[in-house]
């Protein structure tokens, strides 16, 4: 049986162009959550929740001897993720990150920007440890802004009378926990934890940048819950009210996002 089979299906269907619109934006915070790893030459590195696989294939040259897996529970996803693969280094499969088992050690688990639509991610933690290996790293970022204009705007409208009975629930209001909040279940786990959070001022370009942002990310539970012609309504309506949140200026459309960060590794010594 494929791990296609095995695994239940996405909650959302996603879609690797739409996402990848504003691919420079939504790599840098991968980037600098890999630089303060501080793993050098890595054996074997596991990313959890790849995506359309340009981000892997990116540590696969940074690592050149090491042997790289991306998992991800979009099947859209990961059919364009294989365009990447290395045949021994880099491979890329369907599985959900919640239902996980490494098959060896793991010198870096790596997610970037998907544990919040993960609900209780956090008790994984335990058993994502005990993959490491001796000096290993455990590395996520997690998105820190449900409480921009963005997704409070996104979720008042899924709670408005006119789309309650089908979005309601839909949007969670704070799946994630701040920088002390995770540093305080890894530290009890056992681990040296290094956990921040930084804001970007993004400056995107284009007609209603902000709405085709979250076009790839937080509103796709949404899209995939309606019909096309409900799904044009409730982006009508979403747009403008975004379009009052996130004013146009002569530079571009300032949106500002925000990123938390953590780095966990076992302790070694008392």
């Amino acid at each position: 049986m494929s791990r296609e089979a095995m695994h239940r299906p996405p909650a959302a269907v996603w879609d690797p162009a739409q996402y990848g619109a504003f691919g420079g934006e939504r790599g840098r915070p991968f980037f600098e959550l890999v630089a303060r790893a501080g793993l050098e030459s890595p054996r074997y590195v596991v990313d959890l929740g790849c995506g359309s696989g340009e981000l892997t294939a990116a540590l696969a040259a940074r690592w050149p001897d090491a042997v790289l897996d991306g998992y991800d529970s979009s099947l859209e996803m990961v059919q364009a993720a294989r365009a990447h693969e290395i045949p021994g280094r880099l491979s890329f499969g369907v599985w959900d990150v919640a239902e996980w088992r490494p098959e060896r050690p793991v010198d870096l688990i790596v997610s970037n920007a998907v544990l919040h639509w993960v609900p209780g991610h956090v008790e994984m933690f335990p058993r994502w440890l005990d993959a490491l290996a001796p000096g290993g790293r455990l590395a996520f970022q997690v998105p820190g802004n449900f409480g921009a204009p963005s997704h409070v705007i996104l979720r008042e409208l899924c709670e408005s009378p006119r789309w309650r009975d089908r979005l309601g629930g839909v949007v969670r209001p704070d799946p994630v926990l701040d920088p002390a909040g995770y540093l305080d279940v890894l530290t009890r786990l056992g681990c040296s934890v290094d956990a921040w959070e930084t804001a970007y001022a993004q400056v995107l370009q284009g007609e209603d940048p902000v709405l085709e942002w979250v076009k790839g990310t937080a509103l796709r539970p949404v899209l995939t819950a309606l019909g096309p012609s409900d799904a044009d309504e409730f982006i009508g309506e979403y747009r403008e009210r975004l379009r009052q949140a996130y004013p146009r200026t002569s530079y571009g459309t300032v949106f500002p996002f925000r990123r938390i960060f953590v780095v966990a590794g076992k302790r070694t010594g008392p």
